[in-house]
């Protein structure tokens, strides 16, 4: 059995992190073109012209949007596989336990006298 709450919050992290990716990626992709095929970078507006910047600015930011969409990916990965080995579900004290067998102050399984 696999651990319910690892699992799924590995999904949305996995999720959240694609999201992001889809969202807002296209946004800092064109750094490295720009560095590599004409070695100016510009930003950017739709109020006012694009305006030139220094191109490793530009290629930081982009490493640092990378990095955090890397690692909630990685996150949600290492939360997958904690859920799926995780064993925290079967761990439950027999006081704990409710509903069908689990004999908690429950008189029903029991024959009655007549």
């Amino acid at each position: 059995m696999s651990d319910m709450r690892f699992t799924l919050i590995g999904v949305i992290l996995i999720f959240i992190g694609f999201g992001v990716l889809g969202v807002f990626g296209q946004d800092y992709q064109a750094a490295t073109f720009e560095a590599d095929e004409f070695g100016t970078c510009y930003e950017y507006s739709d109020e006012a012209p694009p305006k030139e910047i220094n191109c490793s600015y530009k290629i930081f930011d982009q490493t640092i949007f990378f990095g955090v969409v890397l690692s909630l990916i990685a996150g949600g990965v290492i939360s997958l596989i904690k859920g799926v080995k995780g064993n925290w579900d079967n761990k439950v004290k027999p006081e704990d336990m409710v509903g069908p067998g689990g004999n908690q102050n429950d008189d029903s399984d029991k024959p009655k006298d007549n």
